[in-house]
């Protein structure tokens, strides 16, 4: 990437049919050398002299806990993955997935101990999606079966890893897309973020972004009701205008499922 690379968002959620509460969360972030900015749902900013951080969490539990999970977990992470600027300030020059990692620890085992103190709280988790573009690189970390798509090309790549033992046999090849969304244990997850268990493994990757690329950070809400071709063709075509490829997708997963809570961020990368 290169100082004049834009980023183009747009962020959409939506309550599941099933429940009143959405126990979806998403953040949407700037962050420099002067400090951290909450972003508009939609917008397009230059990636020079700030990160860009989007996230997404799908909270789980008895009560109101999935909605409180998701919402704090994210609050967290924006808090301390930007902590890497003052680190540079200081002559420091940390290493990123380094930093995702003890992030999503601390969060991890913050929610825990908030869990632990309530039983209104107990087993309460949540998922995690998290994209960080810096002007080198896009860092992404995710728990769960919140998933981070790339479209580059034409050609469309999920970059995150789901963590069920189902998808592991799909993208081994061993059963099809069809028999991965009828699987028994599709939804089984062997990592989360908090729920108890005393650690936590994400899937961490630094990749690089070109002008052209289009990403989408999603719940399984939207994987629901859309098929891998369904998100190729719209992100194939999302240049220039994530908000209306959002809004599709949203429609479409909600009208072909609808009854989780659907959350999705949608970001195109151009070059002036």
């Amino acid at each position: 990437m290169t100082d004049a690379t834009i980023l183009h968002w747009a962020a959409l959620t939506h309550s599941g049919s099933r429940k009143p509460r959405n126990d979806d969360a998403l953040i949407a972030l700037a962050s420099g050398s002067s400090g951290s900015e909450t972003l508009a749902a939609t917008g397009n900013r230059r990636l020079a002299d700030q990160d860009f951080i989007f996230a997404i969490s799908d909270g789980m539990g008895s009560g109101n806990a999935g909605d409180i999970a998701s919402a704090s977990i994210l609050k967290q992470m924006a808090e301390i993955v930007p902590q890497t600027f003052k680190a540079a300030a200081a002559g420091f020059h940390p290493d990123s997935i380094a930093h995702l990692s003890d992030a999503i620890g601390r969060v991890h085992r913050g929610i825990n101990e908030v869990a632990a103190d309530s039983p209104d709280h107990l087993g309460m988790a949540a998922t995690l999606a998290l994209a960080w573009f810096t002007p080198d690189n896009l860092y992404l970390a995710n728990v769960g079966d919140s998933r981070i798509y790339l479209s580059r090309g034409g050609v469309l790549e999920q970059i995150s890893q789901d963590h069920t033992v189902a998808w592991r046999q799909w993208k081994r090849g061993e059963i099809s897309e069809t028999e991965h969304r009828a699987h028994p244990r599709r939804a089984a997850l062997y990592e989360i973020v908090g729920g108890g268990q005393p650690h936590v493994n994400p899937y961490l990757a630094a990749i690089e972004i070109l002008p052209g690329d289009c990403l989408m950070i999603c719940s399984d809400g939207v994987t629901d009701g859309l098929w891998e071709r369904h998100i190729g063709d719209a992100l194939a075509t999302c240049q220039g205008d994530p908000a209306t490829t959002a809004q599709r997708l949203l429609k479409r997963a909600i009208d072909n499922s609808g009854f989780d809570d659907t959350s999705l961020i949608v970001i195109a990368v151009t070059a002036p």
